[in-house]
């Protein structure tokens, strides 16, 4: 039998490199946490629990609070006046950091500038599970449609004015530091981030790099 040449394979090292990139809010951003009521409502359905009969009296200051990405500080007391202590206590807050590469990579390939998602997927990442997000959120209300077409009145936190400092490691090989940039950039005006973005149809939760 022939004897088969070992073949030695070189792989390059992966050249990765962090960088801290800066995103200013251009339109509201309004925030969509499901509330634990929420998630037990959907589990207790598909677990074909028994409804009990009528709905809890709406809490529209509850509801704000628990539409939250509270990174620290949220209040036990779900009022005005819990609110209102958190805020002067320091509370801190967040947003999926998932949201932000999903709208740079997004608008990368929906602008055509990349052939596919899963390359730049890959290219570079976002370092833990929320973005903090700098600002004080308000309650807005808004009119939906939900079901069989039935109103209903939601109360969300929306930040009119806030930023964020993103933490991205990027392997520098694959993409540069500028084009990371421009990326986060197209991605804060074609995507946006949160409730009624731009990819979405609306103009909420759009930014650009500062």
């Amino acid at each position: 039998m022939p004897v088969k040449k070992e073949e030695t394979v070189s792989i390059p090292a992966i050249n990765i490199q962090q960088a801290i990139i800066k995103v200013v809010g251009d339109s509201a951003l309004i925030m969509h946490k499901w509330s634990e009521k929420a998630k037990k409502e959907i589990l207790d359905k598909q677990m074909k629990k028994a409804k009990t009969k009528g709905h809890d009296a709406k809490d529209p200051v509850r509801d704000f609070i628990d539409s939250l990405y509270w990174l620290d500080g949220e209040p036990e007391e779900k009022t005005e006046e819990g609110f209102a202590r958190a805020i002067q206590s320091g509370a801190r807050f967040g947003f999926p950091s998932t949201a932000f590469k999903a709208a740079a990579v997004s608008a990368g390939y929906r602008s055509g500038i990349t052939k596919d998602k899963v390359s730049m997927n890959a290219a570079f990442h976002i370092d833990g599970e929320f973005v903090e997000i700098h600002g004080i959120p308000e309650m807005r209300e808004d009119m939906v449609r939900v079901g069989m077409g039935t109103a209903d009145i939601r109360y969300r936190g929306e930040f009119k004015s806030w930023y964020a400092v993103i933490p991205v490691k990027y392997n520098a090989s694959s993409i540069s530091l500028e084009q990371l940039v421009n990326l986060f950039n197209l991605g804060g005006f074609a995507c946006g981030v949160g409730e009624w973005r731009a990819e979405k149809g609306g103009a909420f939760g759009m930014f650009h790099v500062e």
